[in-house]
């Protein structure tokens, strides 16, 4: 792109987050340390009012729900219900642990996973039969007890999760909530989306609300779970890194208690984290505003939907449908037509159940979980990055309205 190009997402980062990454940088001491411990305290402060919650800072969200679902105990054959419409790591992560997926559809008019598609697959399984049933009436798939699902909070509005967790506890499943867009989102009743399930998981991935370029943040207040993931996290092993090499009057000598992961962060992405932990309030402003300026222009206009919202959305997704009745033009005409006008765009997401791996595992097509497939066929992902200016924001307005204008039917 050009220097006039918007670029669909960009890190806002400052002066404070240079100088954070250049005081580890000169302190000698680079993987996980101090900054990573202060993280997680600023972490489980930030959290504050959830009742006792710990805080496991890690080098992905994707490592992150690896952990939480091992240590939930799920194992080889082991059925876990994740919702279509996500990225595809809240799946695959089943699959480390040779567990199955079970995909559920979305609620219609939503981007989360639909509580009666989910019961009713529970449902099914618990009465021994295949995981899928089409409209068309066929059945198929894996079959076997349910024993956890992974609700997504979507583009940073907060999931309808206690509908989730009363079907969850009701069938005795492990909740693992995939809050990679979910930071700082909360429920209506001032709850944070994440907090809420067995485990949570947040992503600080360089597109995300908070970023540390590459990371996450796993977070629990279960008795047990905690125990579990902070051994995983490291190997394995009964002492931190930090301990052992730092500690001159420590024991060098070390135990590898269980067969453990190398997941942890080092302290120069927990540095960066920390400043724009500090900056949260003020960045989802930033994202607020631009979400606002992009509800107003784009709210009863014929030819689009606005995403659904609520008070405690982290808007980190702008997810804009395509009126496709009122349009001369597909889904990705229009994308092209916007990429070509110097303005990046995106779709989130392809549906899981389309991508040839898991076809080709469950025997699934796309039309299977028809709710999935309409959003896909109709979303466009508008640029909404804290450091966007007021005229980028109406550039993209005024992009988007003229290609609807120009490929109207009754133009």
């Amino acid at each position: 792109m050009d220097d006039t190009a918007i670029p669909f997402a960009r890190p806002f980062i400052g002066q404070e987050e240079e100088e954070a990454v250049l005081r580890v940088l000169r302190s000698g001491w680079l993987t996980t340390g101090r900054e990573a411990l202060a993280f997680e305290e600023e972490f489980t402060k930030f959290l504050a009012g959830v009742g006792p919650v710990q805080s496991f800072a890690v080098n992905s969200a994707t490592s992150g729900l690896h952990l939480a679902l091992e240590a939930c105990g799920i194992g080889s054959g082991d059925l876990v219900l994740v919702p279509s419409y996500t990225f595809v790591s809240t799946a695959e992560v089943v699959r480390y642990l040779q567990g199955e997926v079970v995909f559920v559809d979305t609620q219609p008019g939503t981007f989360h996973l639909d509580p009666e598609a989910l019961e009713a697959s529970i449902q099914r399984l618990m009465r021994g039969e295949a995981a899928y049933k089409t409209p068309s009436g066929r059945c198929f798939g894996p079959r076997g007890l349910p024993k956890a699902v992974i609700p997504v909070h979507y583009g940073g509005l907060p999931h309808n999760i206690d509908a989730v967790m009363a079907i969850a506890r009701r069938y005795d499943l492990k909740v693992v909530e995939d809050a990679a867009h979910a930071f700082p989102s909360r429920l209506e009743d001032g709850r944070w989306a994440g907090t809420i399930g067995d485990v949570g998981v947040f992503s600080f991935y360089a597109t995300k609300t908070l970023t540390t370029a590459e990371g996450g943040m796993v977070v629990s207040r279960d008795a047990e779970i905690p125990r579990r993931i902070g051994l995983l996290r490291s190997h394995g092993i009964d002492r931190s890194v930090w301990n052992r090499y730092t500690d001159t009057q420590a024991s060098w000598y070390y135990a590898v208690v269980a067969a453990g992961y190398k997941y942890n962060m080092p302290d120069l992405l927990a540095a960066l984290g920390r400043v724009q932990l500090a900056r949260a309030a003020a960045l989802l402003d930033r994202r607020i505003r631009i979400a606002t300026a992009y509800d107003e222009a784009f709210q009863g206009d014929r030819h689009f939907s606005v995403p659904p919202t609520g008070p405690g959305d982290a808007r980190h997704l702008y997810p804009l449908r395509l009126n496709r009745e009122t349009l001369s033009i597909s889904r990705d005409a229009f994308i092209q037509q916007i990429q070509a006008a110097g303005v990046g765009v995106s779709v989130h997401f392809i549906p899981l159940h389309c991508m040839p791996y898991y076809q080709e595992r469950y025997g699934l097509k796309a039309e299977d979980l028809p709710a999935s497939m309409e959003s896909f066929h109709r979303v466009i992902s508008l640029p909404i990055w804290p450091g966007m200016q007021g005229g980028q924001v109406d550039r993209v307005i005024e992009t988007v309205k003229t290609i609807a204008r120009e490929h109207a039917l009754d133009a």
